[in-house]
């Protein structure tokens, strides 16, 4: 169980997102969850400065397809990251485990090959409720915190190829 809210963070402490051209690859399973934590994401980005229409966002059926919907959009769009959002609950199979794993070690290995961040919002709880307070409940909403961690890596790859 988480112990801090998700969207608590030091603004001051966040980069400028002015100029960056970033992606949202939001999942279509669990549409409750991952549309909150898409609003979440949105919010903290327009916030620091990313401005709406450098927002590309695309949908992918599940959080198995995140990883490929990811590379899709990059290959397609110049961007400088992007967030991948899913939300996937244990069930009464081992499906869960299957999903879960492929979909961080996919959205692992396309940060790696494109030297870009792609950074993992993929809620993975053992209930709707887990859910729920995890995605705007009394957690906070790792939206926020991917956004977060996505304009902080935008900018270590900038800081770091001047």
């Amino acid at each position: 169980m988480a112990t801090t809210d998700l969207s608590n963070y030091d603004a001051a402490g966040v980069p400028k997102g002015t100029g960056l051209h970033l992606g949202l690859v939001v999942s279509e399973w669990n549409p409750e969850i991952t549309g909150a934590l898409r609003d979440g994401a949105m919010e903290t980005l327009l916030k620091h400065g990313v401005a709406f229409k450098d927002i590309h966002e695309v949908q992918v059926p599940g959080s198995y397809e995140l990883a490929l919907g990811a590379q899709l959009l990059m290959e397609h769009r110049p961007l400088d990251g992007v967030i991948c959002i899913g939300s996937v609950v244990r069930g009464e199979t081992p499906h869960f485990d299957f999903v879960c794993q492929a979909a961080a070690q996919g959205i692992m290995e396309v940060g790696l090959k494109t030297g870009l961040p792609v950074i993992f919002c993929v809620l993975t709880d053992d209930t709707m409720e887990q859910a729920r307070a995890r995605s705007g409940g009394k957690h906070g909403n790792k939206g926020v915190e991917a956004a977060v961690a996505l304009l902080k890596m935008a900018a270590l790859r900038k800081k770091l190829a001047e």
